[in-house]
């Protein structure tokens, strides 16, 4: 069935690759993209290419004609194989791991479709902002880490809704051993100050970074 061995091998280092720029841990966004923008690169072009997608599935492409190359036969069957892997082995390698062997905040689950936060006033200088985020903790062991808000979300420009709770951010989250819960966050925003400010709204699908020391996770 192989062809050429030395070329298989070569077609692994751009496949895995491409699933190590797509990996979906510890962050929410991709490995690559979270690199990239530790390292200031442009995330994309200004028709809205994204870079990172862009390398990723030009290696995943190299990857195949390689493998192509280096078989005899079954070559179909082969590439529908491997782009499956692609597609499904980061999330899964990145499920398993935070729910088997993963410690602290890496253990921490959060469905941010199933967050939400509401804002009305209170009365004429006072926005009062309540956000429901569930949150699940896979390890055995109680967890401790602080919420933020996101000023923006990543990669855009607009101001978040949800962005006004940073008011009295930092906030203190505490999970038990194998714990659901949908921890509810209030807080009181002096917006008399605030020049063209909100007086009610929802805002769903919330970004948060949780904490613990010296560990942080872009949820």
């Amino acid at each position: 069935m192989i062809k050429d061995k030395k070329l298989s091998y070569i077609a692994l280092v751009p496949f895995l690759i491409s699933m190590a720029l797509n990996f979906p841990f510890p962050h929410k966004n991709p490995y690559g993209v979270e690199i990239a923008s530790v390292l200031n690169i442009p995330i994309t072009t200004v028709n809205g290419f994204n870079y990172v997608g862009i390398t990723s599935f030009l290696l995943l492409i190299l990857s195949l004609y390689l493998l192509v190359k280096s078989l005899k036969k079954y070559h179909v069957r082969s590439v529908l194989i491997a782009i499956m892997v692609a597609i499904f082995t980061p999330p899964i390698v990145a499920s398993t791991f935070q729910k088997t062997i993963a410690t602290g905040i890496y253990a921490i689950s959060y469905e941010s479709q199933e967050s939400i936060c509401n804002f009305e006033m209170k009365n004429e200088t006072t926005l009062h902002g309540v956000c429901e985020l569930p949150f699940e903790n896979y390890s055995r062991n109680s967890n401790q880490f602080t919420i933020e808000f996101y000023e923006r979300y990543p990669f855009e420009d607009d101001v978040r809704m949800e962005s006004l709770m940073n008011n009295d951010a930092p906030y203190e989250v505490r999970l038990r051993g194998k714990e659901r819960k949908r921890v509810m966050i209030e807080t009181d925003i002096d917006v008399s100050q605030m020049e063209n400010h909100i007086d009610g709204g929802q805002a769903s699908s919330v970004t948060i970074i949780i904490k613990s020391g010296e560990k942080t996770r872009k949820l």
